[in-house]
């Protein structure tokens, strides 16, 4: 195991490169994409999601981290910082766990616990954001479960299995990271 930033049932390290063929496979599970945000292509090719490897390796303003089980160190998705602006202080973070057998276990909630103590206390950020479309229920409350808040819908923004579904923006801000700490 060599996490960056571990808890008790996952730890956060760097993507390497032999987790982009488990990425891929992940991506192209109809049930994981579905949940994706939107101009993430699908099927996902697999050229493509080695040029995103190598092009995330080269920015320097990204951290973008593999989350592993803590117990037999298997790759299960990914989470990271998506965009940073650096003038106000906020950041777009971003989380997938493409294992299927794992989803509902509470090994998202805590990668995201990780990252949000990675961007805490590591950077100086004020304001984290995500989306999540408003059929993800299982994303929405492991948010709430890591304070975040929800600042509003974009109604209908996304058309994913033949219906309309709101694009749900959320937040949490330093001081309320610092207050559940």
């Amino acid at each position: 195991m060599n996490g960056l930033l571990t808890g008790s049932k996952v730890y956060l390290r760097a993507i390497e490169r032999k987790d982009v063929e488990l990425a891929w496979k992940y991506i192209n599970n109809i049930d994981t994409y579905r949940n994706l945000s939107v101009g993430i292509p699908y099927p996902m090719n697999y050229d493509n999601e080695m040029d995103w490897y190598d092009a995330q390796r080269k920015q320097n303003n990204l951290y973008n981290f593999a989350i592993c089980k803590k117990d037999d160190d298997l790759y299960l998705g990914g989470c990271g910082i998506n965009k940073i602006d650096w003038n106000n202080r906020s950041c777009i973070v971003g989380i997938f766990i493409g294992e299927d057998a794992m989803k509902g276990k509470g090994y998202g909630t805590e990668a995201m616990t990780l990252l949000l103590d990675f961007i805490f206390c590591q950077i100086s950020v004020n304001r984290v954001e995500l989306r999540v479309f408003s059929f993800n229920e299982r994303a929405f409350k492991s948010y709430l479960k890591n304070g975040f808040k929800e600042e509003g819908r974009l109604r209908e923004a996304i058309f994913r299995n033949g219906a309309y579904h709101d694009e749900i923006v959320m937040s949490i801000l330093r001081s309320e990271y610092e207050a559940r700490k």
